[in-house]
């Protein structure tokens, strides 16, 4: 049994491991595939005036006159120990710049995390409860308006909406993080997590739906309500209780998508998250800046994919049997 633990603790390694460096070849090159770099970015059209020597002079200063694959492992080399590369930009260090950026995409993930359950799981209980009735449509409408609706749209409209008619726009007064201010903070969190969690409770609802019309088919959901178990104890400890696996997977893979998709909210409502990050590394060209922030992303989506995995190893014994 411990051998078998301890191979699948090597699979998992080899696999995170393999996952992080295919990720970072793929960011490497679809970042030199996009036309100009760092000089063109930073000078615009002065850059053509540049005479053979200054541009020279740029592309070993920027280590641009290397060979791609130079490029790359020195790149590796250094995230691996930390330098994460430095930002001209911001004038600071990409580490100093992730370390304030994350913190800020993680609240808003957990935010709209939360108001995607408070949607999610409930109304996919109450839709699977009478399969194909009129409650039942009404999820099934909640969660295809969830997909359907693009989030810059529902994003641009909320926040036109909320400013023009309730002067409410907490977010043009400059970000403020949980430490500073708490309040100011929870309502420039507030409509980009209602975004977000709109988008996120649609396949939560859907997942909850199926996994509770599976559960109150199985033969001890019968047998617990021909023993009279009350109806809220029989749904929430035992059908709930039992389709929990479905619903913390997509719960886990959603958290990990927005750790790094919340690119478009975070510019609309000026949040300086992650994603908002890499949007003005792209713009700016900056290397270092892109690689290495969506490096930490995918580790990130790696680990909640694993605590993800172990929650449910925990919540069902079948799995940790497995």
């Amino acid at each position: 049994m411990r051998r078998i633990a301890g191979n699948r603790a090597v699979r998992r390694v080899a696999s995170t491991l393999g996952t992080l460096f295919g990720v970072a070849v793929f960011v490497f090159v679809m970042l030199r595939a996009i036309p100009g770099n760092q000089i063109t970015a930073g000078l615009g059209t002065e850059a053509a005036a540049l005479t053979p020597a200054q541009k020279q002079a740029l592309e070993q200063y920027y280590g641009l006159d290397q060979p791609l694959v130079t490029q790359f492992f020195a790149w590796l080399g250094n995230m691996v120990t930390g330098n994460f590369g430095y930002s001209a930009r911001s004038q600071q260090s990409v580490l100093d710049l992730t370390l304030h950026a994350l913190p800020v995409t993680f609240e808003l993930a957990v935010f709209s995390i939360v108001l995607a359950l408070l949607v999610g799981v409930p109304l996919g209980m109450l839709s699977a409860s009478r399969a194909n009735a009129p409650r039942d449509a009404i999820g099934q409408v909640v969660s295809l308006a969830g997909l359907s609706i693009p989030a810059f749209l529902l994003a641009t409209t909320l926040l036109s909406i909320f400013a023009a008619s309730f002067g409410f726009n907490p977010n043009g007064q400059g970000f403020a993080t949980l430490v500073e201010d708490p309040l100011l903070n929870l309502q420039q969190m507030f409509l980009p997590a209602l975004v977000l969690g709109f988008g996120i409770a649609a396949p939560i609802l859907r997942t909850t739906r199926t996994a509770v019309l599976e559960v109150r088919s199985h033969d001890f959901v019968r047998t617990a309500r021909a023993k009279g178990v009350p109806e809220r104890r029989l749904q929430v400890r035992h059908v709930l209780g039992n389709a929990l696996v479905p619903i913390v997977t997509m719960t886990g893979l959603q958290f990990g998508y927005l750790l790094g998709g919340a690119v478009v909210v975070e510019q609309i409502f000026s949040v300086p998250g992650i994603g908002r990050q890499v949007l003005l590394g792209i713009q700016q060209k900056e290397y270092a800046v892109v690689q290495s922030t969506v490096l930490v992303i995918a580790l990130a989506f790696v680990v909640v994919n694993l605590l993800t995995d172990a929650l449910y190893r925990i919540i069902d014994p079948r799995v940790r049997a497995s």
